[in-house]
């Protein structure tokens, strides 16, 4: 399949990348340790790496809006997360509105929180806003992972004086998957289809020329039938998605219409399964696959 380049550059990342490898013990942390050991291993013995993605809406749960929210909230709010990484227990996860330390939030590292509390060793966190004093706004994408981080990056997208959105690549060495992958946790605008236009152009410049194979994952806020994002870039980046045309929404949470959470996986990778989640914990739904390396036969 031909490869498109585009002539739109890649932006300065602009903002700060946090990337921790074996988080570390925090007095100040607000989320208790967990009622029983944290799974080191997947609960089944079958090959492959389990993947998650989701939107964690600042920790907001299904709030109107997380300033409204008090700390001990948003500490119960990711407890729940937490509970769900360890039931799902993913290899490496994916996530979107994910908070540094923020006012509008409890003011404490969300994704460090949740990685120490479900057992992931390694952090990407991208700042993708960073407000100073007095008001205090630090969040982006992340991606947690129990798989050894090789490599890392942080893109902030600023395609619109209200653009907040970007992504985080962090290279992972998935020997199920036959070496060094690349995962990507995305965001795109919701608002302006041109914006979104311009941002996925800046993703596919970034990833084309990549020389691993590719799991990109995020909330895309479009549909495969739109006719910019998901379908484009799984064309041109030479990915497939899980049943594309057989629903799966996972927006707005208490009932889905829309799918606009996805997991794209480059063509030499298979999905052995895939589910939504019906769990509260946003106003998206999360996403989660297990994925193997295909064989020769089964690339036939």
């Amino acid at each position: 399949m031909r490869r498109r380049r585009l002539g739109l550059p890649i932006p300065d990342p602009g903002t700060t990348l946090r990337l921790v490898f074996r988080a570390s013990d925090d007095p100040d942390l607000i989320l208790s340790a967990p009622d029983e050991p944290v799974p080191r291993s997947k609960p089944s013995l079958a090959a492959g790496v389990r993947v998650m993605t989701l939107n964690l809406a600042h920790g907001r749960k299904l709030a109107f809006h997380q300033a409204l929210l008090s700390r001990r909230r948003f500490a119960k709010n990711l407890r729940h997360v937490g509970d769900i990484l360890r039931r799902e227990a993913p290899d490496v996860v994916t996530l979107q509105e994910a908070d540094g330390p923020s006012v509008w939030s409890g003011s404490f590292d969300h994704v460090d929180s949740l990685a120490r509390y479900a057992g992931f060793d390694f952090i990407l966190r991208g700042r993708h806003v960073a407000v100073g004093w007095p008001l205090v706004l630090d969040y982006g994408t992340a991606i947690v992972s129990r798989l050894p981080v090789n490599e890392e990056q942080s893109v902030r997208f600023a395609q619109a004086p209200y653009d907040t959105k970007g992504f985080v690549r962090a290279t992972v060495l998935a020997p199920e998957l036959g070496g060094l992958v690349d995962v990507v946790s995305v965001h795109l605008d919701f608002l302006s289809r041109g914006t979104r236009w311009r941002q996925v152009e800046i993703l596919q410049r970034a990833l084309v020329d990549r020389p691993h194979p590719l799991i990109l994952a995020g909330d895309f806020n479009s549909e495969w039938q739109d006719t910019t994002c998901v379908a484009w870039l799984a064309d041109v980046l030479d990915l497939v998605a899980w049943a594309p045309d057989a629903g799966e929404p996972t927006f707005p949470n208490r009932k889905p219409q829309a799918r606009l959470d996805w997991i794209l996986v480059s063509e030499d990778l298979r999905f052995d399964s895939y589910a939504t989640l019906s769990d509260r914990v946003s106003d998206h739904r999360g996403v989660v696959a297990r994925l193997s390396r295909k064989t020769p036969a089964s690339s036939r």
